[in-house]
């Protein structure tokens, strides 16, 4: 199949088959676990949206994986922005001037490459909503389409201070080649350090986002450090964070109703019954 056109630093591997989309980036393969679970997630939930991943030279048998769960896969360029900014959001600089004191990034963290899901502006589509490739849908949530621009959910997981930060994993957008173009004039500038990359610069860039709710993008820690926030009733995206669900990692008991949860997801199981899970601080059998 002949690439549809698409602006310098695209490649897709066909047109797209809707005017929106899901969209996710999966910069290297250590994310292709995750990026294959949030997509059994949105095939379970029926979504007629496109499913778009965006990569970075994954090899054929990972694009092929994706492929089979009905993802439009496009070959996506890191940013063209100066050396200096290069420099400043490589990973050991980035840690070393904002080191992650809450939780652990794994070693496959590529914090320049969070730039990348800024193209997604660049994308055929009339509507997006962006989810982190950590993340899995637990509810229908088709309804952010009709949104507007910009669209988060706050970054709370450990104190009320997060209300007033917006976390990435989730958005909403409108792809426009001059809000792109407005974007990269932004972006990168003389001096400039966002902290927390993409999330720090959306957060800037739209100094008005709307706030969904926190149960659209619930981030795993919440589930120990802010258990009265949590409702299985109500939670329609979860999203881990910090250490992954398919990772060995020193969080991984006090997280295992989450990492059990995205397992069966993972393993091609059908959609859980949320009614029937734990909640935070139950023993082991209880409700």
């Amino acid at each position: 199949m002949t690439p549809t056109p698409l602006p310098d630093g695209l490649i897709p591997d066909g047109p797209a088959r809707s005017d929106r989309a899901y969209v996710t980036l999966v910069s290297n393969e250590a994310y292709l676990p995750g990026a294959l679970a949030l997509l059994r997630s949105l095939r379970l939930l029926g979504s007629q949206a496109d499913m778009v991943v965006l990569h970075r030279d994954l090899p054929v048998d990972a694009l092929a994986s994706l492929r089979a769960l009905g993802a439009r896969t496009v070959r996506a360029q890191l940013l063209p922005t100066s050396q200096e900014f290069d420099r400043t959001h490589a990973r050991d600089a980035l840690h070393a001037r904002a080191a992650f004191t809450k939780g652990g990034k794994p070693d496959f963290h590529t914090p320049l490459d969070n730039f990348i899901k800024l193209r997604l502006w660049q994308l055929d589509y009339c509507r997006v909503v962006f989810v982190d490739a950590d993340a899995i849908v637990l509810r229908n949530i088709d309804k952010l389409f009709g949104m507007p621009e910009f669209c988060a959910a706050p970054n709370v997981y450990d104190g009320l201070d997060g209300f007033h930060r917006m976390n990435s994993g989730i958005f909403t957008a409108r792809p426009d080649p001059a809000t792109f173009a407005a974007m990269m004039a932004h972006l990168d500038r003389p001096g400039i350090f966002w902290r927390r990359t993409d999330q720090t610069f959306l957060q800037d860039f739209f100094p008005d986002w709307h706030g969904l709710s926190v149960h659209h993008n619930m981030l795993q820690y919440a589930w120990f450090a802010m258990p009265e926030l949590w409702s299985w009733d109500h939670i329609r995206v979860l999203h881990f964070q910090y250490e992954k669900p398919w990772q060995d990692h020193d969080k991984a008991d006090r997280l295992r109703p989450l990492i059990d949860l995205w397992r069966q997801i993972a393993d091609g199981g059908p959609m859980p019954d949320l009614s029937g899970m734990p909640a935070p601080g139950a023993r082991c059998g209880s409700r």
